[in-house]
């Protein structure tokens, strides 16, 4: 069984949040359990000029996308026993940054086209094709339409899957024809109402559809949380499953985590401890092991929920915490919660920006670790919080719910502190409780123990994944 992962990011070529770290994680543990994987992505700017050196070509061709008879080149490298392929075109992919331009629906369409006729010029054959979100949603519409007599690709079989259904590839219909190519009858699959959407199309077309937590798949059938796309969802649910992401558990080990000043672990929690007032010094806070620390690390939009940190943010202060937030987003909470960081100096800390030993030093040194989210497909924070014994404060949505259990203190289970309803306040009762339990030395230690214990790697998924694509292989 050969599959090939076609993604517009990949770790670590090529990242810019979760999906990256997915596509860059799931295929090496794929390949570890004896699975033939493959990954291809965009040859952008930033891969070219770094990687230089080591790329190879493998083959140069063209590649008709409507009216455009454009050039692709077809390299790759071998990273981690893993043979990376690179789809090159630099009128598409030479510039600063992989989404965001205006011309973001040809250069995906241009992409996917690409990666199905690379397929022809690879050596290995493929039997699974495996997509992610939109940048990728063309290639089961057009393996069902204009690849549908080919006999080359007869046998392929396509995953697609969503990691985030609020971004679906919405575009003006004139791209039908003008840009994808497709004819009146077939744009039947990707339209809607006024728009075109390629997620749409991708759901109707593929073989089998994944997301990334089993809650988030029942949730997918809510207009709540399906953004316009849960009556398809639901007609089409017969093959769709939910299974919930890992974490490299290599990366993020605090006994070996070259980031931390302290390294530690379950046995040996004095670095833990050490790492809290090295970060409580840095930030300019209180040396005060007794005060707890919450932290997030987020990207500062709505569905994060920081709209409910920024409504009872005094509230939050006035328990008694030392609260640090790292990260970037929508310029309205940038400037709120930096204004709060000056109202509250010395006890609470915006970090603007992001940098990945920051992110690992927080996530090692807090207490508590607050992650609101109005909507969470699956949540990585959560889990890597949990490795570093720094307990998770949830709302109970996607894969939040599925990953952490609300603690009991009278039977000692559960992993994290969790609420239900989407407000302001019972996050607020959420993080009382979590100072209740806090403030309890031997519960605090039993809840933080069940946090590090939990098993978040890949080894459940990747069994999951495998069924999965057996199935296809036997259809």
């Amino acid at each position: 069984m050969n599959i090939m992962f076609v993604s517009s990011e990949a770790n670590p070529f090529a990242k810019s949040g979760g999906l990256g770290d997915v596509i860059g994680t799931l295929p090496s543990e794929l390949k570890k359990r004896g699975i033939n994987v493959s990954i291809m992505i965009p040859l952008y700017k930033s891969i070219k000029e770094k990687y230089a050196s080591r790329l190879k070509l493998v083959d140069e061709f063209k590649v008709q996308l409507s009216w455009r008879n454009q050039y692709c080149g077809l390299f790759t490298i071998k990273e981690n026993n893993i043979d990376y392929y690179f789809i090159d075109n630099e009128y598409y992919f030479f510039r600063e940054g992989y989404y965001g331009h205006y011309d973001d629906g040809e250069r995906f369409a241009f992409f996917s086209k690409a990666a199905i006729e690379s397929v022809k010029h690879i050596e290995k054959r493929t039997d699974i094709i495996h997509c992610s979100d939109w940048q990728t949603a063309l290639i089961p519409i057009y393996l069902k339409t204009l690849y549908a007599q080919d006999k080359a690709l007869a046998a392929v079989k396509t995953v697609f899957s969503i990691h985030n259904i609020e971004y679906q590839g919405k575009f003006n219909p004139y791209i039908t024809g003008d840009i994808l190519g497709l004819s009146y009858e077939e744009e039947q699959l990707i339209k809607d109402g006024d728009s075109v959407n390629l997620m749409k199309g991708a759901i109707k077309t593929s073989d089998r559809i994944t997301t990334v937590s089993t809650s988030y798949a029942m949730e997918l059938k809510d207009p709540f949380f399906a953004s316009g796309l849960h009556r398809t969802v639901a007609e089409y649910s017969f093959k769709l499953r939910g299974i919930i992401n890992g974490i490299d558990t290599s990366e993020y080990d605090p006994e070996k985590d070259k980031y931390l000043p302290f390294r530690f672990s379950l046995d040996k929690m004095q670095g833990k401890y050490k790492n809290k007032e090295a970060l409580q010094k840095e930030l300019g806070f209180e040396v005060n092991a007794a005060i707890p620390l919450i932290s997030m690390v987020t990207r500062l939009v709505s569905h994060k929920g920081v709209d409910l940190v920024q409504r009872v943010y005094d509230e939050i202060m006035a328990l008694g915490v030392q609260l640090v937030i790292l990260g970037t987003g929508d310029s309205s909470y940038e400037h709120f919660f930096a204004s709060k960081a000056g109202d509250y100096r010395g006890r609470s800390a915006m970090l603007n920006f992001f940098s990945a030993e920051m992110a690992h030093k927080i996530y090692a040194s807090s207490d508590l670790f607050l992650m609101p989210s109005k909507s969470e497909p699956c949540g990585l924070s959560q889990m890597i919080a949990s490795r570093y014994g720094t307990v998770p404060i949830v709302r109970e949505a996607g894969g939040l719910k599925d990953s952490i259990a609300p603690f009991n203190p009278v039977t000692g289970t559960g992993n994290g502190i969790t609420f239900m309803s989407f407000d302001a306040y019972d996050m607020l009762d959420a993080i009382r409780r979590a100072m209740d339990i806090y403030s309890d030395p031997q519960m605090w230690k039993t809840l933080t123990k069940n946090a590090m214990k939990k098993d978040f790697s890949w080894k459940s998924p990747v069994a999951e994944y495998i069924n999965l694509y057996k199935e296809l292989e036997q259809e």
